[in-house]
């Protein structure tokens, strides 16, 4: 019973948590040529140490299932960096009062905000060519963060966001 309960909670958390990710990449890169990687040496996430050990798990085990082996001597190099900031409220109060009469009008309107600030957090992966030092291939997520979770619940969202982001890695060139 426990753990159906701990399954729901953590459905509803999942549930809840909408990632939005933005792709771009280079048309003329050979993805196919990018099989060894590794991350940049002063790579500075912005997530706790925690959280960073976790990602780094996750992205390493989905390179490992796409074929793609870390390595001393890469062909890329990963970068991740994130950022929190405080997401625009959609939920407000209005309260107008107004008048008029005889082509003689007036108004006042106060909007009250409801709810408390909702966080949003975006991590930026770029894959970096290790010999041309350009970039190739990025991918930007964005979603709701709450900073007092259990890890069980941050691992999942960082599972939810590093499943979506590498959906789409490599790309399908058409």
């Amino acid at each position: 019973m426990k753990h159906l309960v701990y399954f729901l909670m953590v459905l509803a958390f999942i549930s809840c948590t909408t990632v939005r990710v933005n792709y771009d990449y280079d048309k003329k890169a050979d993805f196919s040529t990018y099989t060894t990687y590794s991350y940049l040496p002063e790579m500075q996430t912005g997530l706790s140490d925690l959280d960073t050990q976790r990602l780094l798990v996750l992205v390493d085990s989905t390179m490992l299932a796409k074929g793609i082996l870390y390595s001393e001597e890469p062909d890329f190099y990963i970068n991740i960096q994130s950022a929190s900031y405080s997401a625009s409220r959609n939920n407000n109060v209005g309260v107008g009062l107004g008048g008029g009469g005889r082509n003689v009008g007036g108004g006042i309107s106060i909007g009250i905000p409801v709810g408390q600030p909702k966080l949003e957090r975006e991590i930026k992966f770029d894959f970096v060519d290790s010999q041309k030092d350009v970039l190739f291939w990025q991918a930007v997520s964005a979603s709701p963060f709450k900073e007092n979770v259990s890890p069980q619940l941050r691992e999942e969202n960082l599972r939810a966001i590093s499943n979506k982001v590498f959906a789409k890695y490599p790309p399908e060139i058409k």
